[in-house]
């Protein structure tokens, strides 16, 4: 039987280990990630006093030595964290008080409680009042309705008298469409295991795909390039958030095309900046498409009927203060006063003795056009100030700069103390020296909005405009699809935005809004 080849014979062997692979990974993550759910941690629980029977024995001096309880004393470091997939509001809490979680601490009683947070949501805090039902009676502590996003927590660090370390601690509540679970976590004297038992099973499986692929590609060497390989010559401009995605995309496509030998550069320096030289291009191109892609925050003015837009991307922008100004969120109105010249200190908004600096993009700015449309409603005071540091016009009420990308605006707010500017939110978070802040209790957070639990403004869809159609067989024509689909959805979500082809992204996408 001609078909029962060694080639053959891999190729169905590969295929069933993938269908395996791919039903069991489905299936985790609809039974497990696609829900709301809270995990909790115990991270700690030490003895403090002699009196604790343990393996282990302590040495106490000053408070831990006279203050009351502490002979039979122990601690306990709690972590609560939301570690599903969706975020979760203090309505999903369906506890029958005002208060959300339970922790009972079975034979301890509860001497005190501090609540620590990591300082980019220091604002969970607010929650943690009487009033919200967060207290403690004997062995149980009661905690309020904190909303949490997908990946937040928080932590508990409790002092207990009496019992025994390792004695039960239980966390129990109702979430809507959701669970309460624990996690294991390693102590601080446990050696953490190299792999998980999952982790091995993957990689296992995973190895077996590969190896079996391997052996396939290696015996057939005339495999054609992958769809979408053209040759030529291609430029990409315009946005400067959007350019990581550009640069990886662009060199991902020349290594996979290589035989092709593509040569595509990155070049941008601003949406409108873009859209002007992609219609000049082609008005000089004549009849043809000129080799020239301009990737735009958000539509292309009116009045360019010729110029072909594609709709890539979802991108959330976040408005980042440096480190000294410490305020985390601002309602919208606040920040219009701000970009009116109306607030010259942060310290008119209960924020430190700084004046307020405030570092814009240019006009070719797609981003700043985003913010002016979405969050200002008009557009921003003049500038006057070359260095964003001194004004050049002793009568404007604010210092106020205009730069040309941002990376320039992100390094400027980190080194002025009082600046604010805006940028792509994903490089926002991974800058040192500043802070993103939240409009209205909103957080800049592309989960959120991909998942329906987020009104955040300031967010826009990414263009990819050519002029006219370009032909089929052309380079522009090959790395649209690429960008779009595949490889380049993989990289556009590793550079925190929401590709429009997703089934996610497309309901946002087809409104024209997102």
């Amino acid at each position: 039987m001609e078909w029962l080849s060694a080639e053959n014979l891999v190729a169905v062997a590969t295929a069933i280990l993938g269908v395996v692979a791919s039903a069991v990974m489905v299936w985790y993550e609809r039974r497990v990630p696609r829900s709301k759910r809270i995990g909790y941690r115990v991270q700690l629980d030490v003895p403090i006093g002699d009196g604790q029977r343990s393996s282990r024995t302590s040495r106490r001096e000053g408070w831990f030595d006279t203050a009351a309880g502490m002979t039979h004393a122990s601690m306990v470091l709690l972590r609560i964290e939301n570690d599903g997939s969706q975020a979760i509001g203090r309505d999903d809490y369906q506890s029958p008080g005002s208060h959300g979680l339970t922790v009972e601490f079975t034979e301890r009683t509860i001497l005190g409680v501090s609540v620590t947070q990591p300082s980019e949501t220091s604002h969970l805090l607010e929650h943690f009042t009487q009033e919200r039902g967060f207290g403690y009676q004997d062995g149980t502590l009661r905690l309020p309705r904190v909303p949490l996003n997908r990946g937040a927590y928080y932590k508990l660090l409790v002092l207990l008298s009496g019992g025994h370390v390792g004695d039960g601690i239980q966390l129990s509540g109702d979430l809507s469409e959701g669970d309460v679970h624990r996690n294991r976590s390693a102590t601080p004297d446990d050696k953490a295991p190299l792999f998980s038992r999952a982790a091995r099973l993957i990689t296992i499986t995973l190895t077996l795909c590969v190896v079996a692929l391997a052996v396939i590609v290696v015996a057939q060497d005339d495999s054609p390039p992958p769809i979408g390989c053209r040759s030529g010559t291609l430029t990409l401009t315009g946005s400067t958030a959007f350019a990581p995605v550009l640069r990886e995309v662009a060199e991902k496509y020349e290594r996979d095309c290589a035989d092709e030998e593509p040569r595509i550069e990155v070049d941008p320096h601003g949406s409108t900046a873009g859209i002007r030289d992609l219609a000049a291009a082609g008005a000089e191109a004549g009849d043809g498409s000129p080799p020239l892609v301009v990737l735009s925050d958000g539509p292309k003015p009116g009045g360019l009927s010729e110029l072909r837009g594609n709709q890539v991307a979802v991108s959330v922008f976040a408005l980042v203060v440096n480190d000294a100004v410490g305020l985390r969120n601002l309602p919208t109105e606040d920040v219009r006063r701000l970009y009116r010249g109306e607030i010259t200190n942060w310290s008119e908004l209960d924020g430190p003795d700084l004046p307020v600096h405030l570092v814009s993009r240019d006009a070719n700015s797609g981003t700043r056009q985003v913010f002016q449309r979405r969050v200002l409603g008009r557009g921003e005071i003049a500038h006057s100030s070359v260095d964003c540091v001194h004004k050049d016009d002793p009568a404007a009420p604010v210092v106020r700069c205009e730069l040309d990308s941002t990376e320039q605006v992100l390094e400027t707010v980190a080194d002025i103390p009082g600046a604010i500017g805006y940028s792509e939110q994903a490089r926002a978070s991974r800058a040192k020296g500043l802070h993103r802040l939240n409009l209205d209790g909103e957080v800049p957070s592309v989960d959120a909005i991909e998942h329906g639990t987020s009104s955040y403004p300031y967010r826009e869809i990414e263009y990819a405009y050519t002029y006219g159609q370009p032909p089929a067989n052309s380079l522009a024509s090959g790395f649209l699809a690429y960008l779009t689909r595949g490889v380049g959805q993989e990289v556009i979500r590793t550079h925190g935005h929401l590709p429009c082809w997703t089934p996610e992204g497309m309901g946002l996408c087809a409104r024209g809004t997102p």
